[in-house]
């Protein structure tokens, strides 16, 4: 009997659970996925945000093809003029406005944070590093340091001194912001906590306290920038801007790429003690970095991120039932609060059995995440609700 795929992916990818999803797909478009028989899955997560514009978009497609026919890897990130690198930094700097106008591409979210962290540190001379709790920043060992779960960390101890977790959005935490402190890194709408997003007047008081303490400002917007909240970056609601910002999933259209960026002034601390104060091999790859301006004209041609206000209502409007606790979030970047994790994953299995992909929180076990490509439909957003409800019904 031959070996199936499936028994080949678990006997030789590294597993991270003993239950893996284990779904096999071939072939995805727009906002489904497909397995070999040619069941279609809507995929309500998008890759845990990644596939913001849908998958395979054509303009993304084309821009690939096209850096492929002119070159890939060429060398060590900064020193050779690379057209694709060039034109993506101009755009986002064009995007995000004075005071972020320099950036540093890498190859993740995981990375970009890293690099913030580094450059915090550098820029400052100081050491301490101030997080949220629930907060994720990514898996390395320097930012599983700041990562608001315990239950993640303690096994990979001991990590990087001087990092401390404050509560989010608690006004009353924010003095422990002292002149000791590089830099306070903050999701502006908390991921994995469930989709949390902050108040204006705590944000407002952040900046203040990292103004009046010389501290830096990190805004971490991996999962919520590009669109996802209903602006191109979720900071834009608050009319907070921060003085380094990391990006990456659905930056890259499907392709892996991150960045942090901020002012040329503030980069410029990379330049001397020591000279490559920071240096990745692929990060900016010209491939990843053609996609992503790509993926950024789309969200900006297409007016994407203008459009999720309108789908965020109907999720809202539709998602009415007894064992829904409340929907929370911001665009689309949807938490469906129900009580125990049980009944998440019975409604999760419902959906799966039925075509439609959803999924639960690192540190949010209760509640389902929405999170589907921008330009999902409204067939769409009825016909996922449906099942959603359905599967809500049989706990």
């Amino acid at each position: 009997m031959a070996i199936t795929q499936r028994q080949l992916f678990l006997d030789h990818l590294a597993q991270t659970t003993d239950f893996p999803m284990s779904l096999e797909i071939v072939r995805a478009e727009g906002s489904y996925m497909y397995d070999p028989d040619g069941k279609s899955y809507l995929d309500l997560i998008s890759g845990i945000s990644v596939s913001s514009i849908g998958h395979r978009h054509p303009r993304v497609v084309e821009a690939i093809k096209n850096q492929v026919d002119q070159y890939m890897h060429l060398m060590v990130y900064g020193e050779y003029i690379q057209t694709p690198q060039v034109a993506l930094a101009q755009k986002l700097a064009e995007l995000l406005g004075e005071g972020l106008d320099s950036t540093y591409f890498v190859n993740s979210g995981s990375e970009a944070n890293e690099g913030a962290m580094k450059l915090a540190k550098r820029a400052t001379g100081r050491a301490e590093i101030i997080s949220m709790k629930k907060a994720y920043h990514g898996s390395t060992q320097g930012v599983l340091s700041i990562i608001g779960d315990e239950d993640f960390k303690r096994g990979f101890r001991p990590l990087l001194p001087g990092t401390r977790s404050i509560q989010f959005d608690s006004e009353e935490e924010l003095e422990r912001i002292t002149n000791k402190t590089a830099a306070v890194i903050v999701e502006p709408i908390q991921g994995e906590a469930g989709y949390s997003p902050p108040s204006q007047e705590y944000l407002g008081a952040l900046r203040k306290k990292c103004n009046d303490t010389g501290t830096l400002l990190i805004f971490d917007e991996v999962q919520c920038g590009f669109g996802r909240t209903g602006k191109m970056f979720a900071h834009q609601h608050y009319g907070i801007k921060p003085d380094i910002i990391t990006l990456a999933k659905g930056m890259g259209g499907g392709m892996p790429i991150g960045a942090f960026i901020a002012s040329r002034e503030l980069m410029a601390h990379f330049k001397d003690n020591p000279i490559l104060g920071h240096i990745t091999t692929f990060g900016g790859h010209p491939v990843s970095c053609a996609a992503s301006l790509a993926c950024v004209n789309v969200i900006v041609d297409e007016k994407l991120a203008e459009g999720v206000k309108v789908k965020e209502q109907l999720f809202r409007e539709l998602l009415v039932h007894k064992n829904i606790k409340e929907v929370r979030g911001k665009g689309l970047m949807l938490a469906v609060q129900l009580d125990t994790f049980e009944n998440v994953q019975t409604v999760i299995d419902h959906c799966l059995k039925n075509g439609v992909i959803s999924d639960w929180f690192l540190f949010c076990d209760n509640a389902i995440r929405l999170s589907p490509p921008l330009n999902i439909t409204e067939v769409d957003i009825r016909k996922a609700c449906k099942i959603l409800l359905e599967g809500i019904d049989l706990i």
